[in-house]
């Protein structure tokens, strides 16, 4: 591992300093670069959660990752570049099914002097850049944000509206690995998870957001949302290497299940 090659990887020139302009410098810069995505886990080759195995996957092979590998790759280079960073066990939609889901998403907590702030590159539709451990609204180019303070340690984080409202819950105690390490391996395993029914891939390029679930290709900016079907495996392919970035060679093979999926969620081939 080399934090050399991971800089050039996400298009970052020169020396890097410990503090809120390098950390906001890599944070969007990793943001911009690389994409979110899980055909690993469609594939059936799971990953463990080491920074290892991301740098090898994002760097080396040139593919994105999900939240334990892209947030795990930044924990990883915002250390080594001199950053005090905690990795927390986070809580998609804790909101709605509770505790149970602690550690299915990985945050990383920054600590410049007595600043705290949430980096965060790997929730797909998240911001390109850290936000400061503040209760309140957060507007990062055209999209809108919000952090509460829940109490008792506990926060929520909830992305833009146009990109679903999800949220995720994360408390500063709550940096269990062991939690982390469960919930990586059930969503990767399990037939229930959503990261075993559905390929997903997000990716950022400035103000306009990129995603594909299955064979919906959505694009959404400040001017307005498009979507479009992929209609066969060829052009699935081309958009997982052309719109996202990702050199990922297995890609078509992923198509018949992609097809499957898409007709139990919309009972129509050409309905989306």
């Amino acid at each position: 591992m080399n934090l050399n090659a991971y800089l050039a990887r996400i298009g970052v020139r020169g020396p890097v300093k410990p503090d809120i302009d390098g950390l906001r410098r890599v944070h969007r810069a990793h943001a911009l670069s690389l994409t979110y995505e899980n055909l690993d886990v469609q594939l059936g080759a799971p990953s463990d959660r080491s920074a290892a195995n991301a740098f090898d996957k994002i760097v080396n092979r040139r593919r994105g990752g999900w939240c334990y590998e892209m947030n795990g790759l930044l924990g990883w280079a915002l250390d080594e570049i001199g950053f005090r960073v905690t990795r927390l066990a986070g809580a998609v939609m804790r909101e709605k099914s509770g505790d149970d889901v602690i550690g299915n998403h990985l945050v990383l907590l920054v600590e410049i002097d007595d600043a705290r702030f949430i980096c965060d590159v790997g929730f797909g539709s998240g911001p390109i850049d850290p936000f400061a451990m503040r209760e309140g609204p957060i507007s990062i180019g055209a999209f809108n944000y919000r952090l509460s303070d829940l109490g008792s340690g506990w926060w929520r984080f909830t992305e833009d509206e146009r990109m679903g409202a999800m949220s995720y819950d994360f408390n500063r105690a709550v940096d269990d690995e062991a939690m982390l390490e469960r919930q990586c391996r059930f969503l990767q395993t399990d037939p229930s998870s959503p990261f075993m029914q559905n390929a997903v891939l997000q990716r950022w390029a400035e103000d306009t957001h990129y995603s594909m679930r299955g064979r919906v290709l959505r694009i959404l900016s400040p001017r307005g949302e498009n979507k479009s079907l992929i209609e066969t495996a060829d052009e699935y392919a081309r958009a997982v290497r052309d719109v996202f970035g990702v050199e990922c060679p297995d890609a078509q093979k992923l198509w018949p299940a992609i097809m499957r999926r898409h007709l139990e969620i919309f009972e129509s081939a050409s309905a989306f």
